[in-house]
């Protein structure tokens, strides 16, 4: 890791390089690889104030359990805008954990949800940027073959989803 840097897994939409690296998020983001968070589930029961599910990773004991995600290594003055748009402190707290990855156990930030409702269901513009975001970085066909079976619902306001449909169709062109 450089100096003036910090690691930090995702596991949801912010797998998606071209969604992380917005402006207003970690433009220096860079992807080191994809990393596994063992003895733990993905989820996607995260209260998000649009009235959606977004991804939550929950400690588990089942056996094999763990999240494959990305490791990224991002510039420490960029943390105040990933911080805001990922609603810490309003209904994602920042923790430490340590991920498995070709460079072996690092230690990483990542966010977990303190704001959850298991009725929730993502809306389809998430869901296809979390999708987008594991097929960039080659994760596992099953994995993501489990994302695709989330059940999604419309997003009510067209603009937001189409908005973000754009942005996955102009990264991947």
């Amino acid at each position: 890791m450089s100096e003036g840097t910090f690691h930090y897994f995702a596991y949801g939409s912010n797998m998606f390089t071209a969604w992380l690296r917005q402006p207003q998020r970690c433009p220096s983001a860079k992807a080191l690889g994809i990393a596994e968070l063992h003895e733990h589930e993905l989820h996607w029961h995260k209260a998000s104030k649009d009235g959606s599910g977004k991804c939550d990773v929950v400690a588990s004991a089942a056996p094999n359990a763990s999240v494959p995600g990305v490791l990224y290594e991002i510039a420490n003055d960029e943390k105040s805008g990933l911080d805001q748009a990922e609603g810490l402190g309003f209904g994602y707290e920042e923790i430490e954990i340590d991920v498995l990855c070709s460079q072996g156990q690092v230690n990483a930030k990542a966010y977990r949800a303190t704001s959850t409702d298991p009725t929730l269901k993502p809306y389809t513009w998430y869901r296809a940027l979390v999708i987008a975001g594991a097929r960039e970085h080659g994760l596992p066909t099953s994995y993501i073959a489990r994302l695709e079976a989330v059940p999604a619902t419309e997003d009510p306001e067209p603009t937001r989803h189409d908005k973000n449909m754009a942005l996955i169709a102009g990264a991947l062109a």
